[in-house]
C-alpha cells in the first residue's frame, strides 16, 4: 500500500507547529478553552490573539471542530 497523503486541514500541522512552536494538541486546547464557539470567531481569536496566518488558524478550528462533533 503506497503512503496516503495527508489531506484537508491536518495537512497544514507540520508547518503549524513549525512555524508557531506549539504542538497541535496545544492549539485545539486554546480553541476549546475559548468561550467563543463560531469557527470565524475562533479563526480572528487566533489571529489576533496568537499571530497565526488565516489558512493556518482556519485549519486548526475546522480539524478541531469536526473532531470535537464526532
Amino acid at each position: 500500500m503506497p503512503d496516503e497523503k495527508v489531506k484537508g486541514p491536518a495537512s497544514y500541522f507540520p508547518s503549524i507547529e513549525k512555524k508557531y512552536g506549539k504542538p497541535i494538541a496545544e492549539w485545539q486546547a486554546i480553541v476549546r478553552a475559548s468561550p467563543l464557539t463560531k469557527h470565524m470567531e475562533l479563526v480572528n481569536m487566533l489571529k489576533t490573539e496568537h499571530g497565526m496566518g488565516h489558512g493556518h488558524a482556519n485549519a486548526i478550528v475546522a480539524y478541531t471542530l469536526a473532531d470535537d462533533a464526532s
